[in-house]
């Protein structure tokens, strides 16, 4: 018999069934369960299940980031309502408004853990698997369900082995190799499927980077995806007390549906858009389209790394006129350090605008939408038609120094100019 994929593993053992093979249904009990703003969903089925308390409240992790603060009175009432939930429940892991996105929290405060499985209440729950966990999006319904059980039906993913070599080029950064990935695969080529990444080029890469990756997987229709557990995942938890990291890596002979391998080192400054992730090129034939807005930040791209790869383009210039720059934190954490490294004083000298840490204008629901006829470059995970505001705006994906090279120029810009 052949061997086991990560995601067999750790869905095996998370179902007390060691031998779970892809496609087989498991009762899995997962580690950590999320939701954001719509725990007030989540809270409504459960109390129609007539339960009174969740299976574990201190596996329930529960954040505002999607409209924080509050941007109408129905929001604050939601908020309110959230807060007496989790005081109710004895929800220990709850973040208020401004402590960031909940995908960051949970891989910022080691919260989530390799070998781990994670359910959230969001699509792109998949961005824990940054720290070699399995972690995956379901309904508020299904969320009700896990509080009132412990327990989630799933079907054992087929996995896709992505081999990543190489080393990258100067102004190519990890969402220029994501936004390749989602042109390669396309937005259903991985649909229901586990991508595992490996390659000398990923072994080398930052937590925040492998972020970035596994966060846009769900853009290829994933249902999971998982990093290696190496050392720099075993470095991001020495000192933490959470004990000794364990692993649940591939076996040498696991089966896998696909393999792709991709060589980054020719790879250049990629956008995507309008209105399609996969409508992805390289940014010379996207140059010189004017933009109304630069967007830096999101569960993708907000992280002190991306802030400070703007900050060395944006450091003793200014954004263009007519042309705005705004800058939404992952965290609180990361607004913090970026103060510390002066990163937060070269933004705002340059004119930029920085929000509280949260989902920012990425929603399209708070902070930063864009008008009809607008166009946007984002650091985000979306270009979809209304997804910043208007249907009828613009929007373009790209990594935060190409963002930051378009808000000084005012039009779509490589960022290579400002970095050779």
């Amino acid at each position: 018999m052949t061997g086991r994929t990560a995601a067999e593993k750790i869905l095996g053992r998370a179902s007390g069934f060691p031998q779970a093979r892809a496609g087989e249904i498991v009762e899995s009990s997962p580690d950590l369960a999320l939701s954001h703003e719509n725990t007030f969903l989540v809270n409504k089925s459960f109390a129609e299940l007539g339960v009174e308390k969740p299976w574990d409240s201190g596996k329930v992790v529960v954040v505002l980031d999607h409209r924080t603060p509050a941007n109408t009175a129905q929001t604050a009432a939601v908020h309110a309502k959230i807060r007496e939930i989790v005081s109710k429940h004895g929800i220990g892991r709850f973040y208020d408004v401004g402590e960031g996105v909940c995908h960051q929290l949970l891989v910022e405060k080691r919260l989530a853990r390799p070998g781990q499985l994670v359910l959230g209440t969001d699509s792109h729950t998949t961005t824990a698997g940054a720290v070699g966990a399995f972690a995956t999006g379901i309904g508020a319904t299904e969320m009700a369900g896990v509080w009132a059980t412990g327990s989630l039906w799933l079907k054992v993913p087929e996995s896709v082995l992505l081999t990543l070599d190489g080393v990258l080029r100067n102004g190519v950064f990890a969402k220029d190799v994501a936004l390749h990935l989602a042109r390669t695969i396309g937005p259903s080529g991985a649909e229901y499927k586990c991508l595992e990444f490996t390659g000398s080029f990923f072994h080398d890469l930052t937590i925040s980077s492998r972020m970035v990756l596994c966060n846009m997987s769900m853009e290829m229709g994933a249902k999971a995806a998982i990093s290696p557990v190496d050392a720099v995942t075993k470095m991001w938890y020495d000192g933490s007390e959470l004990g000794e990291v364990g692993s649940f890596s591939s076996d040498a002979d696991a089966r896998f549906c696909d393999r792709i391998r991709t060589e980054v080192s020719g790879l250049t400054p990629l956008v995507s858009g309008p209105h399609k992730v996969e409508a992805v090129r390289p940014v010379e034939k996207a140059e010189g389209l004017a933009v109304d807005q630069a967007f830096i930040g999101t569960c993708t791209n907000g992280r002190l790394e991306d802030l400070a790869a703007a900050a060395m383009i944006l450091k003793g210039r200014k954004v263009a006129p007519r042309c705005r720059l705004i800058v939404a934190p992952a965290s609180r954490q990361v607004l913090e350090e970026a103060i510390d490294d002066g990163i937060a004083q070269t933004i705002l000298a340059a004119g930029g605008t920085i929000l509280p840490p949260g989902c920012g204008p990425c929603l399209g629901a708070h902070g930063g939408v864009i008008g009809p006829g607008e166009v946007c470059i984002s650091s985000s995970n979306r270009n979809f038609p209304g997804r910043m505001g208007s249907d009828q705006a613009e929007i373009y994906l790209a990594s935060p120094a190409t963002v930051a090279a378009s808000a000084v120029e005012g039009r779509i810009t490589d960022p290579r100019r400002f970095l050779e």
